[in-house]
């Protein structure tokens, strides 16, 4: 029998539609939406609104469970648990380490079926970062870009790297950019120190991403526009947002919004092991973190390590900020952070054809339910 959904407003990727059906069909997909009650079962969902399942393509951990732990088990809680976060898409994040960890680490994420949200990439962040931007990255196992240490990264996780962070300045940067971008790995930008124009050379080249604009990077100066600059006047690029109101000031991130379009910003969490856990002593990798009052920092030096935010709470924020409006900040959650890894035909939309991954929220956005492929799977 025909299904569908009903409630008071859906986030379409371009507009928000008001009170209407959508439909689900039987092999889990969308069907079409309509504001005329059609003659089938209806899941009523009154007083609430429907948005994609969100797609987090930059997260460590969560609910205890770090990527650099190398477990199997670990990412299948992770899987579960990012469903309360209204999450149900997301690429297992690494951080600088040895290659040998990295070895390992993809290939364990390739090996592992997922239950939950679905793992749809591998994000190396690192090792080929600039030390001066270090962040919560460990600096021992920095170094230059290596082709042939992604193509064994490629090969042990079955294909499934498709996003990949460097610093432009680093020796053979832009030989490895134009490799990657020939192998479909979508290449970022981050923790760098390079002047605007290393920047802008290295999108010439094909990187397409700015990872965590203003952290860990080279500012915005009015004689050298740095990192920043790049980020903010390259055309074509997707630039991330951490929006807890910690790493960046709302009137940053309308800036970004502002300069590059709301259709290129992407909402990240960057969270690590200690999202949705109590506050306390954590790892990030190697180093030694503690939460506390809303933030992880590095126990030695009080940077901000991650964070503990859920990717459904930074959509709340740039909503009550006033810098988005509701469909932009669920697409700058969903489908711009898949078009930024190259699968918004996968998921991010509720768009007819699309595997029927999405959430309902209330009038004040937060998580009531989620759904995967056309069933619930998460109910407050």
């Amino acid at each position: 029998m025909e299904k569908y959904i009903y409630a008071d407003k859906f986030f379409f990727t371009t507009q928000e539609k008001g009170a209407g059906y959508l439909e689900i069909r039987p092999d889990g997909t969308f069907g079409q939406y309509t504001e005329q009650k059609p003659k089938a079962e209806i899941i009523d969902y009154s007083g609430y609104y429907i948005a994609p399942g969100l797609v987090d393509t930059h997260i460590h951990g969560y609910a205890g469970a770090d990527v650099m732990d190398n477990d199997s088990q670990g990412l299948k809680i992770m899987s579960e648990a990012l469903l309360s976060c209204g999450v149900t898409s997301f690429l297992p994040t690494t951080l600088t380490a040895s290659t040998e960890q990295l070895d390992a680490v993809c290939q364990t994420v390739g090996q592992t079926q997922v239950q939950g949200a679905k793992i749809k990439g591998i994000f190396l962040e690192g090792p080929f970062f600039n030390e001066k931007y270090k962040g919560a990255q460990n600096p021992n196992y920095m170094c230059d870009p290596s082709i042939d240490k992604l193509d064994k990264w490629q090969q042990l996780s079955n294909g499934l790297v498709n996003k990949i962070a460097l610093a432009p300045e680093r020796d053979g940067a832009i030989a490895f950019i134009e490799h990657a971008k020939k192998q479909d790995v979508y290449v970022a930008i981050a923790h760098t120190d390079a002047t605007y124009e290393q920047a802008k050379a290295a999108v010439d080249a094909g990187a397409s991403i700015f990872v965590h604009v203003y952290n860990g990077m080279r500012g915005l100066h009015h004689r050298e526009p740095g990192v920043v600059g790049a980020a903010l006047n390259c055309k074509g690029v997707h630039d991330e947002l951490i929006c807890d109101g910690h790493h960046v000031h709302p009137v940053s991130a309308k800036i970004v919004m502002d300069c590059n379009g709301r259709e290129n910003a992407v909402l990240i969490t960057d969270c690590m092991a200690a999202g949705g856990q109590a506050e306390g002593d954590y790892k990030l990798g190697e180093l030694d973190v503690i939460v506390k009052d809303g933030t992880a920092r590095l126990k030695d030096s009080g940077s901000l390590a991650g964070s503990i935010l859920k990717l459904y709470q930074a959509v709340q924020n740039v909503i009550h900020w006033g810098i988005a409006e509701p469909f932009e900040a669920y697409r700058m959650a969903s489908y711009n952070a898949a078009k930024s890894v190259g699968i918004e035909k996968e998921c991010g939309a509720l768009d007819e054809g699309y595997p029927a991954d999405f959430i309902v929220v209330t009038r004040d956005y937060d998580i009531h339910a989620t759904y995967l492929d056309g069933v619930k799977r998460y109910t407050k």
